[in-house]
């Protein structure tokens, strides 16, 4: 079945585990980018990709001590964050629009 722009343009940004899409190809992120699984349980979780800068952030440093209570560092696999998915996207864009910040770089999450 052949995707239409819209559903390519939807699965670059947020693939829910389980569903179809072309993004579950096994394709490498964009250079500086990583993909992780969000959601507070497996059966929620969606695949996002984001700026790998993100990481080193001290909110989001908060979040992976979080998550590593939450499901340890020893499984096979992404990252996985335990957050709420409209959370995590909510701290992405606050991320993306803080000014004068090494993480405002403009890129679509």
């Amino acid at each position: 079945k052949k995707q239409s722009k819209e559903d390519e343009k939807h699965g670059k940004k947020l693939l829910c585990c389980g569903a179809k899409s072309f993004s579950q190809r096994a394709s490498l992120p964009e250079e500086g980018r990583v993909r992780v699984y969000v959601g507070n349980d497996r059966d929620t979780q969606c695949k996002l990709e984001m700026d790998a800068d993100f990481l080193t952030h001290p909110l989001f440093e908060e979040l992976l001590r979080f998550s590593e209570e939450e499901f340890g560092y020893s499984y096979d696999g992404a990252l996985r964050i335990a957050c709420e998915i409209n959370v995590f996207i909510d701290l992405i864009n606050v991320l993306k629009s803080t000014t004068h910040s090494p993480y405002n770089n403009n890129t679509s999450f």
